[in-house]
């Protein structure tokens, strides 16, 4: 989530300093997009992935700064929650064998992890939602020793001004009513309780518009097919509770706010783009800075020196501001560079059905922007959304809209449609065939099995309830047994219920 931050108070002149600075890096990044200075040289994707600790009895294990010095591997970081590990996986081409390598290097890698973590006497799990997570993990005790963190929690709160209210109903789960969950936190732990795996594109700055508008459009077949957290607090609610949970955990809007239209925080959009400029101004201006702290850089005079500006300030607003598919700025070597940061999808269930995600991806983003006629100009920006939170509340069972289709399930619009465009898609970028096809091919099997990781640890659950077992057993059972195949790290559409 970020570098830290200092402590103390802010003054109304850091906050006024920190508008006029962040206004100065607009101007610069508007001169950098008007000349050719961004890096660009082959596609190279990158990937983060966010982990659970559990202990013995499958309950959050606290102890991250353990776990982490047991590691001792700068590419594992801290997370929000004392329960959470994050993986940054160093960036890499997209073309030839990468992937099949990326899945390799990924499963050698964690499980190197997981035995030193076993020494802290935890276990890391790969799950969007960890089941057994209680509200009494959710104090303010069990943030991450960050002052970042810290900073960011007192600032959320003290923007909304009274607790944070959860509140969803559920999808039923068989020969039952919908759960509904309603309740209130005082700090905004319920976000650590949100494990994705985050992929990341670097593109160039001419090209940016249509892959982010790309990936918007597919962000709700993304979830539909990879939905992987269907409980929280107890309860069987929808099969991506990690999108409203998210959403709701870090809003800093009360009702009044809502109610006059102002924007969360953790946002879709509201429209199509036509360059990445129009992102970073819409959050500043409509988003008040969190954390407005400013360096002693004038990123106008560094440009005027043919060095690339660091642009802190704008880029620590940037990480306040959760896009489902994120902006990035970064300057590495001294290059600065654009990414396209996709957040929807969640960690797990095994290495390879998060692989096949990031190929599906990949490969339907390509396709999409080589189309003649792109799709947003046939579709509306609230359709796409609408879809993304239909995928994120019924999975397999929803339906959503597609230019030419219509109303139509996620498998089938994915068989019939998206599948063909990824394999033209990963062709296009130079993807092999071996690994086109074993990946493309995961997700072809997901969608005529109509299996995801929700869908199995409902169907488990229901199961394991049917035997005579309490919700709250039925969930560490279920949870046990995921844990053993994630190790074992056959694709999820293969998994046996029970």
């Amino acid at each position: 989530m970020g570098s830290d931050v200092t402590t103390g108070t802010y003054t109304r002149t850091d906050r006024l300093r920190y508008r006029r600075k962040i206004q100065r890096c607009l101007d610069a990044l508007a001169a950098m997009l008007d000349s050719e200075t961004f890096a660009f040289h082959r596609r190279q994707m990158g990937l983060e992935i966010e982990l659970n600790l559990v202990d013995d009895r499958l309950r959050p294990a606290m102890t991250n700064t353990v776990v982490l010095e047991k590691i001792n591997d700068p590419t594992f970081t801290t997370e929000l929650g004392q329960h959470n590990i994050e993986l940054n996986v160093p960036p890499r081409p997209l073309a030839g064998d990468e992937a099949i390598k990326l899945e390799q290097d990924l499963r050698d890698t964690l499980a190197r992890a997981n035995a030193k973590a076993h020494d802290a006497g935890a276990d890391m799990v790969m799950i969007g939602i960890l089941p057994t997570v209680g509200e009494e993990h959710f104090d303010a005790r069990w943030l991450s020793p960050s002052s970042r963190y810290a900073r960011l929690n007192e600032e959320i709160f003290a923007a909304r001004g009274e607790e944070m209210l959860l509140n969803m109903e559920g999808q039923p789960m068989p020969g039952t009513r919908p759960d509904r969950l309603r309740t209130y936190t005082r700090s905004i732990l319920p976000e650590a309780a949100c494990t994705s795996a985050q992929l990341h594109l670097q593109v160039e700055p001419e090209g940016y518009a249509a892959h982010w508008n790309a990936a918007q459009c597919l962000a709700g077949p993304q979830v539909a097919l990879a939905a992987n957290s269907p409980f929280l607090l107890g309860k069987a609610l929808w099969h991506e509770t990690r999108i409203p949970l998210f959403q709701q955990a870090t809003d800093t809007r009360p009702d009044e706010l809502k109610n006059q239209g102002v924007r969360p925080r953790v946002w879709f959009g509201e429209r199509w783009i036509t360059s990445i400029f129009d992102l970073f101004e819409e959050n500043v201006r409509f988003f008040p800075g969190l954390l407005p702290e400013t360096d002693e850089e004038d990123p106008m005079e560094v440009l005027a020196d043919g060095r690339a500006p660091n642009l802190r300030e704008l880029r620590l607003h940037n990480g306040t501001v959760w896009r489902w598919n994120r902006p990035v700025y970064d300057v590495v070597d001294g290059k600065a560079h654009l990414r396209v940061e996709n957040r929807v999808l969640p960690a797990g269930p095994t290495v390879l059905d998060m692989v096949a995600n990031a190929a599906f991806f990949y490969g339907a983003q390509r396709a999409l922007i080589l189309e003649d006629r792109p799709l947003w100009t046939q579709m509306s920006f609230q359709a796409a959304e609408e879809n993304l939170y239909a995928a994120a509340k019924h999975g397999m069972t929803s339906q959503m809209y597609w230019p030419g289709i219509g109303w139509v399930p996620p498998d089938e619009l994915v068989l019939r449609r998206l599948l063909p465009m990824a394999h033209e898609g990963l062709r296009d970028c130079g993807v092999s065939d071996k690994a086109r096809e074993r990946y493309l091919g995961v997700i072809e099997q997901r969608c005529v099995a109509r299996r995801t990781g929700s869908s199995w640890q409902r169907a488990t659950v229901a199961r394991l309830e049917e035997h005579g077992l309490s919700r709250e057993s039925a969930l560490v059972g279920m949870l046990r047994r995921y844990v053993e195949l994630m190790t074992e790290g056959e694709p999820v559409h293969t998994w046996p219920i029970g």
